[in-house]
C-alpha cells in the first residue's frame, strides 16, 4: 500500500559529540527537507548517552528534542530515542554521519512504494586512505548481498521495529547485524524486504582511524569474527565504541 502521509522520526544517538554533533544536525535537517516537501511530518530526536559535554546543549540549539540514557551503550540509546518517538518510520542515523537530500529522496520513495520492511544504505568515509576505501567496498558488498544495515543509517518501520523488540541490549557493537537478521526474518512470511540503497552512499566519518591504529582496528574485528558472542556482549572487548576517544 501506497503512503500518502507519513510521520518520520530521526533518532541520534550522541556520547560526548560535542565536536562533530552540530554540523551533522545541520546536514540532517537540510536532507529532511525531502519529507515536508512530501507533506509529511518529521522530528529530531537526539538521545544524550551521558555524555560529560555539551552535547544536548548542542543538540536543543538546533532544535531537536533530547532524551536522556544513563547506560553508555549505542543498543539502549537508539531504544530510549526510539521510544520517545511518534513517527510511523524511524531513522537511527550516527551524530558523524551525512546522508545527503538524494539519499533521503530514495527512502522516500522506498517508504512511499510499500513493500519495505526497513531501509539502508551504502556508505563512503571522509577519508581517501586506499585501506578504507577497500573496506567500506567489502562492506557495501556484503551489506547489498545479505541485506544488512551500516549502523550509521537504519530506516525502520515502527510498528515493525516494536515487533522484534528493538535493538538488543545484550550487544555492545553488532546491534544492527541482529537488527536486520530479525527484521529479514520477520518480513519474509510477508513478501516484505530490507532495501539497500546503494546510488547515494551515506557520507560518515572516519574517525576511528585516526584513534586507533590499524592493528588495534585488525585485532578487535579478528576477535570478533572468531568468538561474536562473547566479544559483542562485552564493554571492554568493544572499547573502540565505549573508550570515550573522540
Amino acid at each position: 500500500m501506497q503512503a500518502s502521509f507519513m510521520k518520520i522520526s530521526v533518532i541520534i544517538p550522541a556520547f560526548n559529540e560535542e565536536r562533530l554533533l552540530g554540523g551533522s544536525l545541520r546536514e540532517i535537517q537540510h536532507a529532511l527537507a525531502v519529507f515536508c516537501e512530501r507533506g509529511w511530518e518529521t522530528e529530531l530526536i537526539v538521545c544524550d548517552n551521558n555524555s560529560s559535554d555539551r552535547t544536548a546543549e548542542i543538540a536543543r540549539a538546533a532544535g531537536a528534542r533530547v532524551v536522556f540514557e544513563p547506560v553508555n551503550q549505542i543498543a539502549r540509546a537508539r531504544n530510549t530515542g526510539a521510544t520517545a518517538a511518534t513517527g510511523d518510520w524511524l531513522i537511527f542515523i550516527d551524530a558523524d554521519s551525512h546522508p545527503s537530500r538524494e539519499l533521503m529522496l530514495d527512502v522516500a520513495g522506498q517508504i512511499a512504494g510499500g513493500g519495505c520492511v526497513a531501509v539502508g544504505s551504502t556508505v563512503r568515509m571522509d577519508t581517501k586512505r586506499l585501506w578504507a576505501q577497500c573496506g567500506a567496498a567489502l562492506w557495501n558488498g556484503l551489506s547489498r548481498m545479505r541485506r544488512l544495515m551500516a549502523g550509521s543509517f537504519i530506516c525502520v518501520e515502527a510498528t515493525a521495529f516494536r515487533a522484534v523488540g528493538g535493538f538488543s541490549n545484550q550487544l555492545f557493537a553488532g546491534e544492527e547485524l541482529d537488527l536486520s537478521l530479525r527484521l529479514q526474518a520477520q518480513a519474509k512470511p510477508r513478501r516484505e524486504r530490507i532495501a539497500i540503497l546503494h546510488r547515494h552512499p551515506l557520507l560518515t566519518s572516519a574517525r576511528k582511524l585516526d584513534l586507533y591504529s590499524q592493528r588495534e582496528l585488525f585485532w578487535f574485528f579478528l576477535r570478533a569474527s572468531l568468538a561474536p558472542r562473547r566479544v559483542l556482549r562485552s564493554r571492554e572487548a568493544c572499547h573502540p565504541w565505549y573508550d570515550g576517544r573522540r
